[in-house]
C-alpha cells in the first residue's frame, strides 16, 4: 500500500504497526531450521523429543530449541509434573553474548519463581551466569545444553562440552523450564511448539 502525503501521522503510525505484527507473526510461524534429533539420551535414560521451537524477540530470530522428556507431555502442568531426565538444547540463529544471554535467563528464572526460591538458589543462578558469561559470544550454529539428571542436578554444556559438574536439585531445573514454561513465559509461541500444540 502506497501511503499518500496527506495522510495523517496517526494513520501511517498504525500501518507501521500493523507492517511489523504481521512480520513478527510470520516469522513466529516459520519452522525451525535446526534438524534436532528425534531421540536422545541423558545418563543412559532414552528421551523423545518432545517438541521443537524458534525464540523470536521482535522480528529476529535468536535460537531454535527442542524439548527432550521421557514420554510426550502436551502441557506446562504435565511436564513440570514429569519425573526422570530431561533435555533443553538450543541452537543459536544469531550472534549472542554470552553474558547478555546469562543475565536473560537469570531474568527468566526471578520472573518465574518466588523470591524465596531465588534467594534458596543463588549459588546455581550464579553459575548459571558465570558458564555463560565466561564464553565471549555464541555464534550462529553454536549449541548450548541444559539437561536434568534425577539425585545429580543440572549439566550445562556448550558446544557439547561440559561446563564443570552438575548443579541445584530437580528445583532448581524447574525454575530453568518455567523461563519457557512459567506464568511469565519468555515467549508463549515457543512455548506452544515446544508442547507440541503447533
Amino acid at each position: 500500500m502506497i501511503v499518500q502525503p496527506h495522510t495523517s501521522l496517526a494513520t501511517r503510525r498504525w500501518l507501521a504497526a500493523c507492517t511489523l505484527a504481521l512480520a513478527s507473526a510470520a516469522v513466529q510461524a516459520a519452522p525451525t531450521t535446526t534438524r534436532f534429533e528425534p531421540t536422545t539420551q541423558v545418563q543412559g535414560q532414552a528421551l523423545l523429543l518432545n517438541g521443537t521451537g524458534t525464540r523470536v524477540r521482535a522480528v529476529f530470530k535468536v535460537y531454535d530449541m527442542a524439548l527432550y522428556t521421557t514420554r510426550k507431555v502436551s502441557t506446562t502442568q504435565d511436564l513440570l509434573n514429569l519425573g526422570g531426565a530431561k533435555k533443553l538444547h538450543f541452537a543459536a540463529l544469531r550472534e549472542l553474548p554470552g553474558t547478555d544471554l546469562g543475565l536473560l535467563f537469570l531474568k527468566g528464572l526471578q520472573a518465574n519463581s518466588t523470591k524465596e526460591q531465588v534467594q534458596k538458589h543463588t549459588t546455581s543462578s550464579t553459575r548459571l551466569i558465570e558458564i555463560f558469561s565466561g564464553k565471549n559470544k555464541l555464534m550462529p550454529g553454536d549449541t548450548f545444553t541444559m539437561e536434568f539428571i534425577p539425585d545429580k542436578g543440572t549439566q550445562f554444556y556448550i558446544q557439547e562440552q561440559a561446563q564443570g559438574g552438575p548443579v541445584g536439585d530437580a528445583e532448581f531445573f524447574e525454575m530453568i523450564l518455567k523461563i519457557w514454561f512459567g506464568p511469565a513465559s519468555v515467549d508463549t509461541g515457543l512455548r506452544d511448539a515446544l508442547l507440541g500444540q503447533r
